[in-house]
C-alpha cells in the first residue's frame, strides 16, 4: 500500500487567489489529484507576492501551492470562458474565493454548473456567506478576527491582539476540504454531485463558540489575559532565574496538589482557602501568580524542567520562532521552488500508513507554466 495516493484520477480545477481555496486545492494536490489552478494572466495569484521570504518565493505562496498546474485565464473573453467550461466538464471539483457575485457574473455560478455537470462539486468560499448584509463587504482574515471577536479575546489584558497567523484562512481552508471530502463520499453513494459553501466569519464564529455562551447566558465574556486563563490558574508562563519562560496548565485539583508537594515541596499551599480549589485559585490569581513566579525566579530552567517532568505537572516552553526552528519535534519536507531551487517547509501534520514518512511534495509552478500544454490538451 505504500506510496498510494487516494485522490489519483481526480481533476480540481481552482479559481483560487490568497490563502483559504489554495490551501485547500493543495490538499487535493498532494493526495494525487490533478490541480489546475487558474490565475489572472500577468502577476497571477496576487499572493506570489506577499513577499520573497522563502528564496525569492513568498512563503504563503509556497506552502499552498505545491504540486499544482498553472493556467491563465481571462474568462471575460470569449475563448476562455470557453475552455473553462471544457475543463469544467471533464472536473470532479470547482473551487473558487472570489469577491461574492464575481463568478456568477461570470457565468459560472455553482448551481448553474452543476445541471449542466451533473456529477460535479462546487466549493464556494466566502468571507460572510452569500448573502445579508455583510456579503460584499472584503474579508481580508485580520478584519474577520476583528469582526467575530476572536480578537477580543486575545492578546494582553486592555489590549486586544490579532492572532499573529491566518487562522481565519487556514480555518476555511480546513473546513473546505471536510466539506469535499464529504461530498466525494456523498457522490460515491448518489452518483450526483453537490455544493460545499463556507465562510471564513463562520468558521471564526464556530471557534468563538465557548466565548459566546458565556457572554449569552452567563452574561460575561472572557477577557484577553495574555498566557493566563480567564478561568483556570495557575496557567501561564512563568520566568526562571536563568531568564528562560516556562508555561504551566495545572487543569485539575490533582494535578495542583502534586504542584505544591512534589515541585514547590510545601503540600500545605493546596490546603490553604486562599488556593484549595480552582474557583479561589483565580479569584485570587494575583497571589497564586505571585507565589508561582517567587518558586521559578529561583530556579533555572533546567532546574524547573526536570521538577515538573517527575512531577508529571504539563509544561512548555514559550519559544521564539528561532527556537521552533531548531525544535527537536519539528518535521520538515523539501518542495522544489520557481526557479528550481529547494526549500524546506514544515511536514503536512496527518500522516498516514500508505504514505513516506517524509512525503515528496510537488513542485511550485510558475505564472501560466502549463497554459500552453493545457490549451493544447482541452482544445
Amino acid at each position: 500500500m505504500q506510496g498510494l495516493k487516494p485522490y489519483a484520477g481526480l481533476l480540481v480545477v481552482s479559481l483560487e487567489q490568497a490563502v483559504a481555496a489554495p490551501l485547500a486545492s493543495c490538499h487535493f494536490a498532494q493526495g494525487g489529484a490533478r490541480v489546475i489552478k487558474i490565475e489572472r494572466e500577468g502577476e497571477g495569484d496576487f499572493a506570489r507576492k506577499y513577499d520573497s521570504a522563502v528564496k525569492g518565493t513568498a512563503s504563503y505562496f509556497a506552502w499552498a501551492n505545491h504540486g499544482k498546474e498553472s493556467l491563465c485565464l481571462d474568462i471575460k473573453r470569449p475563448e476562455d470562458a470557453a475552455l473553462l467550461e471544457r475543463l469544467l466538464a471533464r472536473a470532479d471539483i470547482f473551487l473558487q474565493n472570489l469577491a461574492p457575485g464575481a463568478i456568477d457574473r461570470a457565468g459560472f455560478g455553482s448551481e448553474a454548473l452543476r445541471r449542466k455537470y451533473p456529477r460535479l462539486i462546487t466549493c464556494d468560499i466566502s468571507g460572510y456567506g452569500e448573502s445579508g448584509a455583510f456579503a460584499e463587504m472584503k474579508a481580508y482574515d485580520f478584519l474577520v478576527q476583528c469582526e467575530s471577536g476572536l480578537v477580543a479575546v486575545n492578546g494582553a489584558p486592555g489590549h486586544p491582539g490579532r492572532i499573529g497567523v491566518s487562522v481565519c484562512d487556514i480555518g476555511a481552508s480546513m473546513n473546505a476540504i471536510i466539506g469535499l471530502q464529504k461530498a466525494l463520499i456523498a457522490r460515491g453513494i448518489t452518483g450526483q454531485g453537490s455544493a460545499v459553501k463556507l465562510s471564513l466569519f463562520d468558521t471564526a464564529a464556530d471557534w468563538m463558540t465557548v466565548p459566546l455562551m458565556h457572554t449569552v447566558y452567563a452574561g460575561k465574556a472572557p477577557q484577553p489575559v495574555g498566557l493566563h486563563h480567564p478561568s483556570i490558574a495557575p496557567y501561564g508562563g512563568f520566568t526562571t532565574a536563568d531568564g528562560q519562560v516556562l508555561a504551566i496548565s495545572i487543569q485539575n485539583e490533582r494535578e495542583w496538589v502534586k504542584l505544591c508537594a512534589d515541585v514547590f515541596e510545601r503540600p500545605e499551599i493546596a490546603v490553604d482557602p486562599r488556593f484549595c480549589n480552582a474557583a479561589a485559585r483565580v479569584k485570587n490569581r494575583p497571589d497564586t501568580d505571585m507565589m508561582v513566579a517567587a518558586y521559578f525566579a529561583k530556579r533555572t530552567r533546567a532546574e524547573m524542567e526536570a521538577r515538573l517532568r517527575a512531577a508529571s505537572i504539563a509544561y512548555g516552553a514559550v519559544n521564539s520562532v528561532a527556537d521552533f526552528a531548531s525544535h527537536p519535534a519539528l518535521r520538515r519536507a523539501p518542495v522544489t521552488l520557481e526557479d528550481g531551487q529547494e526549500a524546506d517547509l514544515v511536514a503536512p501534520p496527518v500522516r498516514h500508513s500508505f504514505e513516506p514518512e517524509i512525503p515528496q511534495l510537488g513542485r511550485v509552478p510558475k505564472v501560466g507554466e502549463h497554459s500552453t500544454a493545457i490549451r493544447a490538451e482541452f482544445a
